[in-house]
């Protein structure tokens, strides 16, 4: 065997050695990595074919299983096209009239108040349009009118409503402040009743409350929206 043969063996030999030696060192000290990188892998490859958990579970505590309030009705108003269902128009004995002070929302020289109506009989009914308002000194017919009644804002659409028993409807009564009028033209006086005539209404109903009113005529204070389905919320469209 010449020289050049002799010298490929021991390359190779050498090599073989190295390798060896480089598997042993490998079993001896990085066997829990070679585990830890392939548990890794398996892992990895796992959770890339599983859908992942979105939804949460739902508990008593979610408002999707909790029960709704007995009390409350169910669809209590509906707007719909006028005459469209043949049903009654509201009338004033069958309806609870209420203004609500907590919502009332005071800007620019007027106070806003909600005019809540609430069907108080055992059949749906419908209301349209606008209510008449004024403030009067007595509950009665007795009860003289104080200054003029209100105006109606013309720049609102009526819109037909549905009241189911126990619905309500309400609409947006804008009190203009008396003391912004000189008191030669405004007559200021403290009023504690209101005069509702429900749309399409020839009785009135009577809502106590306390405003200052303009006795004068030429100092209207009232303007009163069409009616809307709901109970009144600051902030709403009318």
């Amino acid at each position: 065997m010449n020289r050049s043969s002799l010298g490929q063996r021991g390359w190779y030999l050498a090599g073989t050695l190295v390798a060896v030696s480089w598997l042993v060192a490998a079993c001896g000290s990085g066997g829990s990595s070679q585990a830890a990188t392939s548990a890794s892998v398996s892992a990895s490859a796992g959770l890339s074919t599983a859908p992942p958990h979105t939804t949460a579970p739902v508990t008593s505590a979610s408002p999707a299983s909790a029960p709704a309030s007995p009390s409350a009705p169910a669809s209590p108003t509906v707007s719909a096209p006028p005459g469209a269902v043949d049903v009654a128009t509201c009338s004033t004995t069958s309806l609870a009239l209420t203004v609500d002070d907590s919502q009332a929302d005071a800007g620019a020289g007027n106070s806003y108040y909600p005019l809540n109506f609430t069907n108080t009989s055992g059949a749906t009914c419908e209301m349209y349009g606008f209510p008449g308002v004024s403030f009067v000194t007595a509950p009665t017919g007795q009860g003289g009118q104080v200054g003029a009644a209100a105006l109606r804002g013309g720049a609102f659409a009526k819109v037909a409503i549905l009241l189911h028993p126990r619905g309500s409807a309400h609409a947006w009564l804008k009190v203009a402040t008396a003391v912004n009028y000189p008191a030669s033209a405004c007559h200021p006086v403290t009023v504690h009743w209101l005069r509702v005539y429900p749309p399409g209404e020839t009785a009135a109903g009577y809502v106590a409350h306390a405003f200052t009113a303009c006795s004068s005529a030429s100092a209207p204070l009232l303007t009163v929206l069409p009616v809307r389905s709901g109970d009144g919320v600051v902030g709403t469209t009318p």
